[in-house]
Order: structure tokens, then sequence, then C-alpha cells
């Protein structure tokens, strides 16, 4: 098998390990969300029991720092899953600005400085770019802007943080229009400065790369564009690019002059050494998630030269980027050679030299970066068969290292369960078997002698007028008599008739509007229809609390009882069956009367003496101002006392609803087939929130102890070896 076929080879076997990885990642959020269950119901049970024992237990249980590796698990496989999911092995290209990475890269890819900068001055290389391989097509380029939001947060947001600047700018035309916070008296030195001039960079040139993060992304452009955004100089030298301010990464796909070089790329970064804020971070970020192997690039002064601070710094940043997989097996070191061999001496000291200094690669080489042939022939080949060889092997340890603290994730997670199943400690057993018994047969009267009760006392108010509702009509009323919409003036009249050319179409619009505003007063019946149907609710809420002792299951109070309880009801209780009980309970909690279900279509017809085709009071041959204000005035007055009329008519309404509501309440939790057997079942798990005294708190069959161990349960299936394996 030749190279290319070894890369495609490799890189087909790595999406299966993808597909895996996701399926994990989403059992672990699953396992995530019932340890965050539980953790509240623990901080529930520890503000309800007072038993030291019991308490002491729950406080040893440490949900949180689980949770928090589920969290550094669920990005190291994100990481994992990035790497087996590309198309291409990755190649990333790192070194100090004026090393010669960008005269390697041109050498390797057969691009020139036009397209990969390598300004001979100051730092050139603007952002990141991924150089693709691919055989028989014209060089393109595709640019991805970053946003309006991604760029404050992630290029702007670092500066004002460590500068200490205030308040960052919410965004691009904030940090625009305002000036510049002047540095802080405590931040002095070199260093702040120049990071302090690179924020101004941006801020003084904000015009020239604004419109960009509005851009769509990513953009198509030419070979002949590419520089314009990668780059901060054009090939005099001059600095007048401002684009790759706004530009996250650009990927450039062109034809490699190297045969056999398979589905590669080459991740070039911006040389460090600069003074940019985040350029370190979005170094490690590359490294960690973006690329296969990494490639330093030094070029020893021919003037005497040395491992330096600066160079270990680097490698031990690019080493933290991957716990997972030691860099000395996957990352190489080229010597940059001078093309008059002036510094080859220093170079083969340097690489003698190398592991002293503890910078431990696969391999180092030395090679001229800027000629072609040697740099693919001493470079390139020797990274591609190490790779094509070792990547798979790389890749197995790499998903064995995660896979290994999945496992032991999951045993942790099992020993934190196994306090939980035993927090609670055993229940006792009730001293008097028939004590709950008694106590139900004396709640059952009391329920049921009570509801009877409010059942009878509001079947003789079946024909009163409700005082809620007559309060609201009477209002309703008074505004409609108060706010009659009907124009105050015989001059405003007259400005109308103008603007609508006649009487006629003024009065026809004007008894329209008078309609629209009239009827809208009416609205407001549905406060008082609710606060009629809210006092029945609080009356049956109260018997349940206070004659049936229902309160202590629930710290809901008043007509919201009911609803809190329908909640707490299972759907099932007889097995099989749907619960009669919670049935009951939501069709009272949710039971509604409203003005437009109700009242609405007789207020309408009330009404329609102000409809122009049905209006009684028709403009004479010779109208005036005056004839359409009395007009209006009588049909309103008509409308109005027609629709009080009507209302009159439904006032005992709301009386004879709650009458029928309540009996339909009571026929559904007293007196349907089965449904005494569904209070004792529940009152059994709730009996220790009503009889505090005779029954535990977390009792053998208590609520509280059955939804507790019922979540533990949830959580020892979601935490299944088989659901975080995805690497044998």
């Amino acid at each position: 098998m030749n190279r290319t076929a070894q890369i495609a080879n490799i890189i087909e076997k790595r999406q299966p390990l993808a597909n895996k990885i996701e399926e994990v990642k989403v059992n672990l959020n699953s396992l995530y969300s019932e340890l965050s269950y539980l953790e509240d119901y623990c901080q529930q049970l520890l503000d309800r029991v007072d038993e030291p024992s019991i308490t002491g237990r729950l406080k040893e249980i440490d949900f949180p720092k689980i949770q928090q590796n589920i969290v550094s698990e669920l990005q190291a496989l994100g990481k994992l899953k990035t790497r087996f999911s590309r198309d291409t092995l990755n190649i990333g290209v790192i070194g100090r600005a004026r090393q010669g990475k960008s005269r390697l890269l041109q050498s390797l890819t057969g691009l020139t400085a036009a397209e990969i900068p390598d300004g001979s001055g100051q730092h050139c290389t603007g952002v990141r770019s991924t150089i693709h391989h691919n055989p028989n097509i014209e060089t393109y380029g595709e640019v991805l802007f970053y946003t309006d939001w991604t760029f404050m947060d992630e290029v702007i947001a670092p500066y004002y943080e460590q500068l200490k600047l205030g308040t960052k700018p919410i965004n691009i035309d904030d940090f625009a229009r305002k000036e510049l916070p002047s540095l802080p008296n405590d931040l002095k030195g070199a260093e702040v400065n120049a990071k302090y001039e690179h924020l101004r960079r941006y801020h003084e040139n904000v015009d020239q790369y604004r419109l960009l993060l509005q851009t769509s992304s990513p953009r198509l452009i030419k070979k002949e564009e590419i520089r314009e955004y990668v780059a901060q100089d054009n090939l005099q030298g001059e600095r007048i690019y401002f684009n790759y301010l706004a530009v996250q990464e650009v990927k450039i796909i062109c034809n490699f002059p190297k045969d056999d070089v398979g589905k590669i790329a080459l991740v070039d970064m911006p040389g460090l050494g600069d003074t940019g804020i985040g350029d370190e971070k979005k170094m490690v970020k590359t490294i960690g998630e973006d690329v296969d192997a990494v490639l330093f690039v030094r070029m020893p002064k021919n003037t005497g030269d040395f491992w330096g601070d600066v160079d270990v710094q680097l490698y031990d940043t690019a080493y933290r980027a991957l716990n997972d997989l030691p860099l000395p097996l996957w990352s190489f070191m080229v010597l940059n050679k001078l093309r008059d061999e002036s510094n080859l001496k220093l170079c083969e000291q340097l690489k003698t030299d190398i592991s002293n200094k503890h910078i431990n690669v696969a391999d180092c080489v030395i090679a001229n970066c800027a000629e072609a042939q040697e740099a693919n022939t001493e470079v390139l080949d020797p990274i591609l068969n190490y790779l094509a060889n070792k990547i798979t092997d790389l890749d197995q340890q790499y998903a064995s290292a995660c896979q290994d603290r999945l496992k032991q994730l999951q045993t942790s997670v099992v020993a934190e369960l196994d306090k939980s199943r035993n927090a609670l400690g055993q229940a006792k057993q009730s001293a008097e078997t028939g004590k709950f018994e008694e106590l139900f047969d004396q709640l059952w009267k009391d329920l049921t002698s009570c509801l009877e009760e409010l059942l009878e006392k509001l079947s003789t108010q079946i024909n009163e007028h409700d005082q809620d509702f007559k309060k609201s009509v009477e209002m309703a009323i008074q505004t409609c008599e108060n706010d009659t919409g009907i124009p105050s003036s015989l001059e405003e009249i007259e400005k109308r008739r103008n603007s609508e050319g006649s009487y006629e179409i003024a009065y026809n619009k004007y008894l329209n509007e008078i309609r629209a505003h009239l009827s809208q007063h009416f609205l407001s019946l549905d406060d008082g229809l609710k606060n009629s149907l809210d006092q029945v609710k609080y009356q049956v809420a109260e018997v349940l609390i206070q004659q049936a002792h229902l309160g202590g299951i629930t710290k809901v109070k008043g007509s919201d009882f009911l609803g809190a309880i329908a909640k707490l009801l299972p759907d099932e209780i007889l097995e099989g069956q749907a619960s009669r009980l919670k049935f009951g309970f939501q069709i009272l909690s949710e039971f509604q009367l409203s003005y437009r279900g109700t009242i609405q279509h007789r207020i309408r017809q009330c009404l329609d003496g102000l409809t122009p085709d049905k209006a009684s009071l028709k403009l004479s041959k010779s109208p005036n101002s005056q004839q359409i204000k009395s007009n209006l005035q009588a049909l309103h007055g008509e409308a109005v006392f027609q629709c009080k009329t009507a209302l009159e008519e439904f006032l005992c309404e709301p009386s004879q609803a709650a009458f029928a509501i309540v009996e339909e309440f009571l026929d559904r939790v007293l007196r349907a087939e089965k449904v005494k057997t569904e209070w004792r079942i529940f009152l059994t798990e709730e009996r220790s929130s009503i009889w505090s005294e005779e029954f535990e708190l977390l009792g053998e069959r208590s609520r509280l102890r059955q939804e507790w161990l019922d979540a533990v349960e949830k959580a020892t299936k979601a935490n299944q070896q088989d659901f975080i394996q995805f690497f044998n």
C-alpha cells in the first residue's frame, strides 16, 4: 500500500470512532442531568430532614465534583471527536517570527509570498491558515470571518480584561464609538504598552474591517486575493492591509508539488513572539484540537545561537495543549539551514544539545527550508512516513487514555450512588400496622363530609348573583358610560367630514369606531369571572388543607394548591389504569370561565345597532354635525342599555358554573369506582407529611424516600459501562 492509500485508510478508520464518541457524549450529558436532579433533591432533603445520621450521610455525597469531571471529559471527548472527524491528516507548523516558517510552507505547498507572507522585517502573517492538498485544482481560498459577537468575546475582551480597562464594549459599534480607555496607573512596562498598542490598532482601524464582521462566511476568494486576508503588509512591505483583523481563519486549497502526500493539510499559525493578547491561547487550542503532528521551525543565527528560554517556553506551551498524548510522540523539529550554510555548524550543535534542554521530539532534522526539494525530502517525507506508520498507534493511545478516565469516572459515580442508596438508612416498620388505616378512615370521613357540605352550600347559591362578577359588570358599564368614544365637539365632526368627503362616510366610520371602542370595555369581565372561580377553588382547597389536613403535602396554598396536588399525583396509581384522582384535580385546577367563551357572543348582538348597515338612526338628506353627534349618543346609549340588560341575566351563571365544576370534582375524587383505593395508596406515600407525629418523614413507603431511590436508580441506569464505552 502506497503512502497516499495508507493515509486514506487511516482517515477512513477514524470515522466510526467519531460516531461512537458522539454517542458517549450524549450518554454523559444524560448522566449529568440525572446527577443534577439528585443533587437538587439532596439539598431538599437536607432542608427537611433533621436526623443527624441521615444529614451526615447526605453531606458526604459529592455530586458537584463528579459533574465537574463529566464536563472535563465532555471537553476531552470533543477534542478527540474533532480529531477523528477530520478528512485530512493535519500538521501544525509553529515557530517564532523570522525563523523561516513561511518559507518552509512555500516550499512544501508550491505557494509563493503572495499567498504565504514572509515579510523580511516585522511580523507579517496575521491569521491562521490551513493549507489543503488537492491535486489537479486551481488554487483558491475560503475566508472565515469573526462575527460581531465572537470578535468582541475572543479578540477584544481579553485586552480589556488583561489590561484592566473596565467594562468591555458590547458590540463593534460600541467599540468604535467610544474612546479607548487609558491604561491604569498600576500597569507599567514595555510589554503592557506594546499590548495596548495592539488594541489601539484594532480601534484606530475599526472602519477598515468592521463591515466584514457582518459578512456571511466562508467567503470564496481567488488566489490573487489571499494575501489581502492573511497578511498585514503587501509584497512591498507596506502595512496597508487590515482585513486580517476580522478574519478568524483562512483555508487555502492548492496542489502540493510533492507526489504521494495524500490527504494532508498544513496549519500555519501566526509567528509567536509578538505582543498580541490571545495568540498563545489560540495556538494551544489549535494544537489540542486541529493537528495530528507539530513541526517546530527554528533558524539558528550564523553569528551564534543556543536553545534559549523562549524555545523552552514555546515547547512547554505546545506540550500543555494535549495531556492525553505526550508531545514527543507527535512533534518534530526542523533546524533551518541558511542557503550559504553559514549556520550549519550551529544547526548541528543545537541538534546535539536539544535533548539536554528537554525539548523532546520524535525527530530533529536539518534542512534549508527555502529550498523546495530539500524541504520536501528532508522534512515532509520523514514526517509523512512517520505518521503513516505510527498515527494509528497514536490514535489508540490517545483514545485509550480518554477511555481509561471514563472508566474511572464510571467507578466514582458508582461509589457516590452507593452512598446515595444507603443515605436514608433503613426505614423503620410501623409499630402499629393498623395505625394508618385508622387515620385514613377518619380523614376519609372528614374529607367526604366537608366537601359534601361545601357542595350543598354552593347548590343553595346557584340562583344568586355572583358578587365578584356583578362588581366587574358594574365597573364595565360605568366605564362605557364615561368613556364613549363619541367626538366631544361639533368642530371635530366637521373636520372629520371634510377629511372623509361627506357626512355619510364620516358617520359610518364613527359607528364602527364607537362600536369597537365600546366592545373593548367588556374585556375586563375576564377578571371578574376569574375572581369568581378562584374563590370557589380557594374554598375547595381550604377544605382539603384544613379539614382533611392535606396541607403538609405541599407548600403551595390557595387555589394553586389544586394544581400542585395534580402535579404530585402519578399518571397511574393502580397499574395499567389512568389515575382517576389526578384527573379530578386536573379538571378543577384547569377549569376557567372566560368572557370570550361565555359572554362575548351575547354582547356582540347588543352592538348591532352601532353597525352602519343595521343602525336604526339614519342621517337625513341634509345632515349636519349636530345630527351625527345626537345619533351617536342615542345609539351608544341604547347599546349600553342592551348590554347591561344582557349581563344582568348572566349574573347567576358564575354561581351555577361553580356548583357544576365542584360537583364534577366530587364525582371524580369521591364517587368514582376505585378512587378510594387510589386515595389510600397516595396517602400511604404521603402519610408522614399529613401525620408527621405518627409516621417518619422517610418511612418505608414515604414519597420522599421513594422519589430519592427512584432518582438513584435512574442515575444508575445512565451510568452503565456500555454507555461510556467507545474504544476497546
